[in-house]
């Protein structure tokens, strides 16, 4: 089992998706997947309810952070965010969007006062918390502004990354319509989002001099200008400045040849210019044991790689792997050089 001083933090996530199943079904695992200590900011009723539903006899027990590490050997430690919430599996209810959010700010801030070593995020429901004035683009993004809130003197850069046994990818830019790529994609948002994922690689995974591939945005990079203009004049710049910084960096070179085994031997990770140019091959390659970690934060923090599944919620059906994966990777990643 890791170790480390302090435990981890889990999210609640949707209360009516897989988060609640697959924190449980860990706990009930932790000894057999060699789990790092752990609590969830929830509500323990919720979780005693859904335990009996899945048919799983897990004790659930209120404490605070201070005590989690001890009450984990024998029950789930669980830290209340301050609302009850309902076990209705696969059903909406907007009546649990603030306990959502509670147990998200209450996580960094634990992690800000030194009670919780990282935070591991179960899935959300973006839509489902509109309402309660979630404002965000996603989970990453609201994560670096309540960065900045614990931590004013950081100016948060929040920086995707899946990261699996096989492949580490980061794309440069995230959730916005494939049409607006090219208007978004800068010289120095490349620059930006090249230089902390280098940064992370060195602190956090150890890895001294990371070797950093950017896929071209074209077919074949461009060739040139013959097929758009944005990998020779836009991203053949950014590698060209990036290698004078020092950071091992090479491309555009063709997404569709940089995936295969032999070319996956020769870079430590992928920067894509969209979401799916990227997440498409990472997801394939490593589905179940691939994990979203976000890089730029004064904190660690990852997620599994999946979302609520709310059609499996409650039915014991849903696969741990990504949230195991998850719980490792931060438990190592708090611990810088272990990687």
């Amino acid at each position: 089992m890791i170790s480390g001083k302090k435990p981890l933090v889990v999210t609640c996530g949707e209360p009516a998706g897989i988060g609640p199943d697959i924190t449980l079904m860990a706990w009930l695992q932790r000894k057999d997947l060699a789990l790092p200590p752990f609590y969830i900011r929830s509500d323990p009723g919720f979780l005693s309810r859904r335990a009996e539903r899945m048919g799983l006899e897990i004790p659930v027990q209120a404490c605070n952070p201070e005590d989690a590490r001890s009450v984990f050997k024998t029950a789930l430690p669980v830290v209340l965010t301050g609302d009850p919430i309902e076990d209705r599996p696969g059903e909406e209810q907007a009546s649990t969007a603030r306990a959502v959010l509670q147990s998200i700010e209450q996580a960094v801030e634990d992690v800000a006062r030194g009670a919780a070593s990282a935070v591991v995020t179960n899935p959300i429901n973006k839509a489902a918390l509109y309402d309660a004035g979630f404002d965000h683009p996603g989970h990453t993004e609201y994560l670096g502004a309540l960065a900045e809130t614990h931590w004013p003197d950081t100016i948060a850069r929040p920086v995707m990354m899946i990261a699996g046994p096989e492949l580490m990818v980061v794309p440069v830019t995230i959730h916005i319509p494939l049409k607006d790529v090219p208007s978004n994609l800068t010289e120095k948002l490349i620059l930006d989002t090249a230089r902390i994922a280098a940064a992370d690689l060195k602190s956090r995974f150890g890895i001294a001099e990371p070797r950093l591939v950017l896929a071209g945005l074209n077919p074949h990079a461009g060739e040139d200008g013959k097929i758009g203009t944005e990998d020779r004049d836009v991203i053949a710049p950014a590698v060209a400045k990036l290698r004078d910084e020092g950071i091992d960096a090479r491309g555009p070179l063709p997404a569709d040849t940089l995936f295969h085994p032999q070319a996956r031997k020769t870079f430590d990770c992928v920067l894509g210019m969209y979401h799916d140019q990227v997440l498409v091959p990472a997801k394939t390659i490593g589905f179940d044991d691939s994990v979203n970690v976000t890089l730029g934060l004064p904190f660690v923090r990852t997620s599994p790689d999946h979302g609520t599944a709310y059609d499996i919620a409650g039915t014991g059906k849903a696969r741990l792997d990504s949230f195991a994966a998850a719980l490792r990777m931060a438990g190592v990643l708090s611990n810088p050089g272990k990687f």
